[in-house]
């Protein structure tokens, strides 16, 4: 077998999970429009037409927005947990070929279920680690009842997953109802990583657990390309304003706030976009940059930003050692994968 291309970051929905999904929305909700107009989520036999095109490309499969907790109150949101889960368990089973590995979806509205459910995809499903995303219903994850699942996580030693969430609905402007074009998506999303970050950065939870790995969707919002904002900028945090917590958490961190920004890993879907790529590998390091691509999200099912995004990691001014990290090495190492080669 030659280099593996390993893409550790695309979607993907079960047949059983989406009927129940399909059912506890009633046709109306966030992303559901977008979801269902891409065929490569459910047909397989599309999806593996698509994959064939590139030799000894695989897959390790999450479920695609929206968050279960968007789907689900919190009396129900843990069984269509196990449903997902049961369900991505099953598909790599059945095609061990095309999904090397799966990642745990979590019912975060059940702080308490989230860790009971991570426990189970991983030790008895198999899953190669959880997704969760930049926020709960809009509330942040920087909050106590979070936090045993990130300690949880990194006592396993196998990564979160985590992927950006802004509904249409939450305006650019407060004189306005929504998010005029795919603002919210385009610019929002990074945004929400972003904040994300920041908000487990000034947390210090890195520094009570520094074995955490925690891996960003889209190559770490917007973060390494304000790598200076980032650095020098937040070293002077408690200097624009009078907040006092803001001051007590810089002062309670070990590390500069931008050390800790670089203890993420990110992935490199940026829909084929080369300088980009460049700036995160050389922000994170080639070590903390996986290779993925968002499948199927794109205008012809997922085959767009496959071959794009393929060709980015191939021309990147990167040694060639580097070039096989992020395809494939790093995803071994991190995910702990038993695969052959």
């Amino acid at each position: 077998m030659s280099e593996l291309k390993i893409d550790v970051f695309c979607h993907v929905l079960p047949d059983r999970y989406y009927e129940r999904m399909v059912e506890e929305l009633a046709g109306g909700a966030y992303m559901q429009k977008r979801v269902r107009g891409v065929r490569t989520l459910y047909d397989l036999d599309l999806r593996f037409r698509l994959m064939d095109r590139h030799p000894d490309y695989v897959q390790v499969i999450s479920l695609a927005a929206p968050p279960i907790e968007a789907v689900a109150p919190p009396e129900r949101s843990w069984e269509l947990a196990r449903i997902a889960n049961d369900a991505m368990a099953e598909l790599v089973q059945r095609y061990p070929d095309r999904f090397v590995g799966f990642v745990a979806s979590l019912p975060m509205n059940q702080p308490d279920a989230a860790v009971q459910e991570a426990e189970r995809a991983i030790r008895e499903l198999g899953a190669t680690g959880v997704q969760i995303f930049t926020n709960v219903n809009g509330a942040p994850l920087d909050q106590p009842q979070y936090e045993p699942l990130f300690a949880r996580m990194s006592q396993l030693d196998l990564p979160v997953w985590v992927h950006p969430t802004r509904p249409p609905e939450r305006a650019d402007y407060p004189t306005e109802r929504r998010s005029k074009y795919d603002i919210w998506w385009a610019f929002g999303w990074p945004y929400e990583t972003s904040v994300f970050m920041a908000r487990l950065v000034f947390w210090g939870l890195f520094d009570r657990y520094p074995n955490l790995k925690v891996i960003t969707h889209h190559m770490g919002g917007m973060v390494p390309y304000f790598e200076g904002r980032v650095g020098w900028g937040l070293d002077q945090v408690g200097r624009r304003t009078d907040d006092e917590e803001d001051v007590r958490a810089k002062q309670a961190l070990r590390r500069r706030p931008v050390d800790y920004f670089r203890m993420f890993y990110a992935d490199t879907a940026l829909f084929g976009a080369l300088p980009a790529t460049e700036c995160g590998i050389a922000f994170f390091g080639p070590e903390r940059v996986l290779f993925a691509t968002d499948f199927p999200f794109d205008p012809e099912d997922g085959a767009l930003f496959l071959r794009e995004t393929i060709r980015v990691v191939e021309n990147v001014s990167f040694s060639p050692e580097t070039k096989r990290a992020i395809f494939e090495g790093n995803a071994r190492r991190l995910l702990r994968l038993n695969l052959p080669g």
